[in-house]
């Protein structure tokens, strides 16, 4: 997937950036307080995405 693809998903599940990191920026889920860093490449693996999206919308 997509890194833009992806961003665009968590920011429809109320998520918010807070800071960047080496390779990573990091988003916070407004509602339930959680974080995950969400890698700055081209291409994010699909599991890998699966598994932002699942912390990022609990």
């Amino acid at each position: 997937m997509k890194c833009a693809d992806l961003l665009k998903k968590s920011k429809a599940r109320d998520c918010e950036f807070i800071r960047r990191g080496g390779k990573h920026d990091w988003y916070q889920n407004k509602n339930t307080g959680v974080c995950q860093p969400i890698p700055r490449h081209r291409e994010i693996k699909e599991h890998l995405t699966k598994s932002i999206i699942k912390k990022l919308s609990s």
